[in-house]
């Protein structure tokens, strides 16, 4: 590497702690905001997210007629303001974490009871599973109520984030209650290794995967790539399969539901897992459509 370029990386590194230094007091302090005062917090970011900047608008409005082209523009603007609120509201229930109390995350995030039966079937009969879920209500909360009242070890597939001083905050945020973290690059071989422990690994499966090497599907009205990952690793391992949707019952209220797919996915045809558990996804979003992250660039490749 050129003397310059190492200079500027090493200016860009120094610059990257610097911000993170100077915010991170203000996030422990937005975190430690009582629920009342945090949401009317998230009415003001929303008023400057989507009046003043229309951060991605563009993007969530073209997303939304794509996917729901019998809607009238009178109800896509309302799902996408809706969206909005939704968004600014998870965001500081993401930053909520750091200082939420375990009674608190469990009172705000629950498992239903038919969860909660499905779960501890699965306990009882020493079971590891494969969890496949969505951008959908608030994962990042579910991640902890899993943790604290599963006896499954609970790993979660995660893109690390590229500036390594906020990548060690989400870490922190992502692992406070017992949950662990396998970066996408390395889920095979941490799933082996853990292979005679009772747990269940976590995969958010509505990224974009590259599109040479996905299953591809109609999702959404739109030809759409899917990860294949969650059902070779599936086959190959022969895990039960899971399908777990966050629904939001109320602003700052979520309860998680869960179903079995599969029970023995290696005996299931190529592609019939992804199919299943997208035609699972896309009925959850059809059911709240503004609790699901439209904001994501979900169909910049084409088949």
């Amino acid at each position: 590497m050129h003397e310059n370029d190492i200079n500027l990386h090493k200016a860009f590194y120094t610059l990257s702690a610097l911000v993170y230094y100077l915010v991170i007091p203000f996030i422990y302090l937005i975190s430690l905001l009582p629920f009342p005062v945090l949401y009317l917090f998230s009415d003001f970011l929303f008023l400057f997210i989507y009046h003043i900047i229309g951060y991605r608008k563009k993007v969530v409005l073209q997303n939304l007629r794509n996917a729901f082209p019998e809607k009238t523009d009178k109800e896509i603007n309302r799902i996408c303001k809706d969206f909005f609120h939704h968004l600014c509201d998870l965001f500081l229930e993401t930053v909520k974490i750091l200082t939420i109390s375990k009674k608190d995350i469990l009172k705000h995030c629950k498992l239903s009871p038919e969860a909660l039966s499905l779960f501890s079937k699965l306990t009882g009969e020493n079971k590891s599973f494969l969890l496949v879920l969505g951008h959908i209500g608030n994962w990042e909360w579910a991640g902890h109520s899993f943790s604290l009242l599963l006896k499954h070890q609970l790993y979660v597939i995660y893109h690390p984030v590229a500036n390594k001083y906020f990548d060690r905050l989400m870490y922190h945020i992502r692992t406070r209650n017992g949950t662990r973290l396998i970066a996408m690059k390395n889920t095979f071989r941490e799933m082996l290794a853990h292979k005679n422990e009772l747990n269940s690994t976590a995969f958010i499966a509505d990224q974009t995967p590259q599109p040479d090497n996905a299953y591809w599907t109609t999702f959404l009205n739109q030809d759409t790539p899917v990860f294949k990952g969650p059902e070779v690793i599936a086959k190959k391992m022969n895990l039960v399969v899971v399908y777990t949707c966050v629904k939001k019952v109320k602003r700052g209220y979520y309860e998680i539901f869960a179903e079995i797919l599969i029970e023995n996915p290696a005996s299931t045809a190529d592609g019939e897992i992804s199919e299943m558990h997208t035609r699972r996804l896309e009925q959850d979003i059809i059911a709240q459509p503004e609790n699901w992250l439209w904001s994501h660039r979900r169909w910049k490749h084409k088949r």
